[in-house]
């Protein structure tokens, strides 16, 4: 089944509007920098809130090991999300310290930002497929812009992918009918400011994504 991942929550409200919604995965963010990021005690708390009723993702930006055993202390996550320039040989070593599948993100902005996704076959479980931050970004994800989506179509499906970047209640029925990928993860594109989530958005994205899935299933029959 195709997975929906809501990332970047925050509060109590906005997590349940996910996990009501039918969210297959939650991420919450550590990373200073992000507008989304949240402390070891809010993980916690957020964490017992899931409890059970979707996939928890921890995101982290080229953390050390001192960092990932307080991320997964705080959060117990069902899968770590690297969000950096982590190489496979990290991936590899974070993957056997903990033992939770990890999902590496990679920046696209041409056919040849895929070339390198083919270094993790066989260490990350699932590929994130982000946009390229802009030049001026202060942090690697969450920046509301999209890429071709077409890139895509010649992409080695061995190892399954999640699209992000840009994705938004109006456009992800669009990017799952042309990319075809295994999951969708949305961010900036279900929040009415950076960091501040809209519950009727992340509504919209899941049933919308939920509904775009189906009918690809259908007509591929």
């Amino acid at each position: 089944m195709a997975l929906i991942k809501i990332c970047g929550l925050s509060t109590p409200d906005t997590l349940e509007a996910a996990l009501a919604a039918g969210a297959d995965m939650v991420g919450f963010v550590f990373f200073e920098k992000s507008p989304r990021h949240i402390g070891y005690d809010l993980a916690a708390q957020l964490g017992a809130q899931v409890s059970g009723r979707a996939r928890k993702t921890a995101l982290s930006v080229d953390a050390d090991d001192a960092r990932l055993d307080a991320i997964v202390a705080a959060l117990a996550p069902d899968g770590l999300q690297l969000h950096g320039k982590e190489s496979p040989e990290r991936v590899a070593a974070v993957k056997a310290r903990y033992g939770l599948p990890v999902l590496k993100a990679i920046g696209v902005s041409s056919a040849a930002d895929l070339e390198g996704a083919a270094a993790y076959r066989g260490v990350a479980d699932w590929l994130l497929l982000d946009a390229k931050p802009p030049k001026d970004a202060a942090h690697p994800g969450g920046n509301g812009v999209t890429f071709d989506w077409t890139l895509l179509k010649h992409l080695d499906r061995t190892l399954p992918f999640m699209l992000s970047g840009g994705l938004d209640p109006a456009n992800v029925a669009e990017a799952i009918r042309i990319s075809t990928p295994d999951g969708v993860d949305v961010s900036s594109g279900v929040e009415d400011r950076p960091g501040v989530k809209n519950p009727d958005k992340i509504r919209a994205f899941v049933e919308t994504a939920r509904q775009a899935y189906a009918a690809a299933s259908t007509s591929s029959r």
